[in-house]
């Protein structure tokens, strides 16, 4: 049985490395709201279209869309905190280049995983071009909160 169990260990040292290096670069919303309750120094930014921000964005989020971070995020994201960014949700890539491109430019930086459809859905504020907005804990996401 020794000998099964250190192949089997040996077998996940690629498991253990894909996932190590996975959570090093990648976090989800609920730590990222966690992080903002705690007033810890992080810079969210929204990578999606004006339109989108304007539909709806994570409080205290810097809008760049990520086709603009090559050409604008120096001197308007600070280097001294970790950089978060997200998208629309699990079905968009967007974050993930712009993850890249700040990655690319020397920032410290994760993917926000579920991107603001998720900070949504789990029942965290959010502003809009017309004010603030929060909408009903999706129970397939997260737990209703206890009244």
């Amino acid at each position: 049985m020794g000998m099964i169990v250190g192949m089997t260990q040996m077998a996940n040292a690629p498991a253990v490395a894909h996932f190590a290096a996975k959570l090093a670069f990648e976090t989800d919303v609920s730590d990222v709201h966690t992080a903002v309750e705690k007033r810890h120094e992080v810079t969210i930014v929204d990578t999606r279209s004006i339109a989108s921000w304007n539909a709806g964005h994570i409080p205290g989020a810097v809008h760049l869309p990520t086709g603009k971070i090559r050409h604008r995020a120096e001197g308007l994201i600070p280097r001294d905190r970790p950089v978060v960014v997200y998208c629309w949700g699990p079905g968009c890539n967007g974050a993930a280049k712009a993850a890249l491109a700040f990655a690319e430019g020397g920032w410290d930086v994760r993917e926000m995983i579920g991107g603001f459809e998720y900070w949504v859905r789990e029942g965290f504020g959010f502003e809009t071009a017309e004010g603030p907005d929060r909408r009903p804990v999706d129970p397939l996401t997260a737990p209703a909160p206890r009244a």
